[in-house]
């Protein structure tokens, strides 16, 4: 059973930027692809960006693409969000995901794929 632990959330001022970070243990991340999503108050669930188990795909959904920028430390077993240029509309709780949809070969945009959840770290986004 894989544990996902999510960190690095907090309060940040539009412009600004934060770091999520995702800990796996207690099972390989070998052929896994992992993924962001978040959730915001009344809203559903939205992927934000996924990488690849070989880290040659990467995909950003277009709300952040050229502000997020997904990474992974296979020998770590993390998997990192940079997130620059932070709007008000950003906020809400992040999720990290494992899926071995694929072999890991590119990383699903939609959340049922996953295998494995985090519990989430919020993130706002607030003057």
């Amino acid at each position: 059973q894989m544990q996902l632990t999510e960190s690095g959330g907090g309060l940040v001022q539009p412009g600004g930027s934060l770091r999520l970070s995702c800990a796996a243990s207690g099972h390989t991340l070998t052929n896994y692809a992992m993924g962001w999503f978040r959730q915001a108050p009344g809203r559903e669930r939205e992927f934000v960006a996924g990488i690849s188990w070989s880290q040659t795909r990467t995909v950003e959904a277009d709300s952040v693409r050229g502000r997020f920028t997904i990474s992974r430390d296979n020998v770590k077993h993390t998997v990192d969000l940079q997130m620059d240029n932070l709007k008000s509309e950003d906020t809400a709780v992040y999720y990290c995901a494992a899926t071995d949809w694929g072999w890991g070969t590119r990383a699903p945009k939609v959340g049922s794929q996953y295998r494995y959840w985090g519990q989430g770290t919020q993130v706002t986004v607030s003057s």
